[in-house]
């Protein structure tokens, strides 16, 4: 059985690789990455075999506990988890718990990400060849780590799509999420001056985090290679606790996942409540923006768009406050504007096979640009406002306020006008309505990455004219060039907007019967 679920896993592959061509150039691009990227770390392995054995251990723990790390919590909030076998829909098929657990595994493993981190883990052995043993014990170890990176990731994934089953969960879940981003700004500073201290002190916290379970599997080889049997065999043992506590977590959130059906995003409401739609005016444009809005509000998949909104205060906070200077607070606003600025590059692609809804109706390009920017503006202006405003009070620069004004005016509108061209034209693959919003096609994550830092770059190219008049301000104290940022910001931004919106109206005008086609065909091939 678990040989059929990783056959069934590559034929879906290949059948969607097959219907979308752009998927299969990102999994080629992403393959030779991770190659370019494998041949670098395997040389670097090699060259550690004839370093110290101190020196070989720092490095092999640290970096490994990054990596186990990074695989737990990046996909969470970056490009997502490639779930191409969905657990839920097997449900359907009497596949025992035990068997599918671990045909999810090895399927998990069966990808870009997967195989570079297995060849990487087993490779480690090469770093300590000069003891048999140890190079035993660090293939041991790489398997297990590889397995605590796979297991755990999908752990995580699953144990979110359960807590969203909850009615309770999904409507404090916009809240919820953001507390451990928040929390880890600290961890992230915190981490980033504990390296900074001199090389002498990294042999000890690589000592520390090998007593982790992000970092045991690394330091058993590490212990063998010294002889000191009995801290590598406790080693093991957090290593293998590790793996079995994050199996029972997984096996228990997939257990529920399967018996519990997809919440129904229908919901009883009083007579004559319409929610945002009677809030906003009874036009094309008001109708989009009422919609817009409600996904904004209970949408796990747009909330995940806002986790820089918290994340960038804390962050610059602490640079400011260790070093970087207090300037480097007062780019909260500017920072978050832009982020906010470019939220709906693809924003097409969530709407799915109810796009159909604007094909059948007629509605204009222009209506569905301005009420989809309508909503975020809500949503973003006081933010960055607020973002700009406090930062400014609290350390007193008042005198900055126009220049940095003028930067979040600069990039918010500049992203704005971007996105409201780009959503007419790229159509990404994304979870559909109900799925586990950190549920990723088969390549789509590369796909995504491309796409979202080309629209990066453009903002960044657009909002020049008021980076260079903000740093003429602060390069001469001259309070002319930050009313001219503003000014700049502001006129410049504002024109590129109009200029979006009747552009991407007009893309969408001609375009959205084939936008609508290839929304069903992501449809069909998730």
């Amino acid at each position: 059985m678990v040989a059929t679920l990783v056959r069934l896993r590559l034929l879906v592959l290949r059948n969607s690789l097959k219907r979308s061509p752009w998927q299969l150039v990102a999994v080629i691009i992403g393959g030779l990455y991770g190659l370019g990227l494998l041949l670098g770390v395997v040389a670097g392995l090699i060259a550690l075999a004839f370093a110290p054995v101190e020196l070989t251990s720092t490095v092999l723990v640290l970096v490994g506990a990054v990596v186990v790390l990074g695989w737990i919590v990046v996909p969470l909030f970056a490009f997502g988890i490639d779930q191409t076998l969905d657990p839920a829909r097997l449900s359907v098929f009497p596949v025992p718990l035990n068997t599918l657990l671990a045909g999810l595994t090895l399927s998990g493993v069966l990808g870009v990400p997967g195989i570079v981190t297995a060849i990487a883990a087993v490779a480690t052995a090469a770093s300590w060849i000069r003891s048999p043993l140890a190079a035993v014990a660090a293939v041991i170890g790489g398997l297990i780590a590889l397995l605590i990176c796979v297991v755990g990731s999908r752990a995580v994934a699953a144990l979110s799509t359960t807590l969203q089953s909850k009615r309770r969960f999904r409507e404090l879940g916009g809240v919820l999420v953001f507390i451990p981003i928040i929390l880890l700004g600290p961890i992230i500073i915190g981490l980033g001056r504990t390296l900074a201290v001199s090389a002498e002190q990294l042999p000890e916290i690589a000592r520390v985090v090998g007593w982790t379970p992000f970092g045991a599997p690394w330091a058993i080889a590490a212990d063998v290679a010294i002889g000191d049997w009995g801290p590598a065999l406790v080693k093991l043992v957090i290593a293998l606790a590790t793996l079995a506590v994050l199996l029972v977590v997984w096996r228990a959130a997939l257990a529920a996942a399967l018996v519990t059906p997809p919440a129904s995003g229908a919901r009883r409401v009083a007579k004559g409540k319409t929610g945002m739609f009677g809030l906003l005016p009874a036009t094309p444009a008001g109708a989009v923006a009422a919609r817009a809005l409600t996904y904004w509000r209970r949408d796990p998949r747009y909330a995940r768009q806002l986790i820089t909104v918290p994340l960038v205060p804390v962050l610059l906070w602490f640079y400011s406050a260790n070093g970087s200077g207090e300037w480097v607070f007062t780019l909260t606003g500017p920072i978050i504007a832009f982020f906010l600025g470019i939220a709906l590059y693809a924003d097409i692609s969530f709407d799915g096979t109810a796009f159909a809804t604007h094909v059948a109706d007629g509605v204009r390009g222009l209506d569905d640009r301005l009420g989809r920017i309508g909503a975020l503006a809500l949503i973003s202006v006081p933010l960055v406002l607020l973002g700009t405003v406090i930062p400014v009070g609290v350390i007193g620069a008042w005198d900055r306020l126009p220049m940095l004004l003028g930067l979040s005016a600069a990039a918010l509108l500049s992203g704005f006008a971007v996105v409201s061209v780009s959503s007419a034209r790229i159509v990404i693959p994304v979870p559909q309505a109900g799925d586990n919003p950190f549920k990723s096609a088969p390549g789509a994550g590369f796909t995504t990455a491309l796409s979202g830092f080309a629209t990066w770059g453009i903002v960044l190219l657009l909002t020049i004219p008021a980076v260079v008049l903000a740093v003429l301000s602060l390069a001469l104290d001259s309070a002319l060039f930050g009313w001219l940022t503003l000014a700049v910001g502001l006129g410049l931004g504002g024109g590129l907007l109009v200029l979006g919106l009747r552009w991407g109206g007009s893309l969408l005008d001609r375009s959205a019967p084939e936008v609508l086609a290839r929304l069903k065909s992501l449809r069909s091939a998730a």
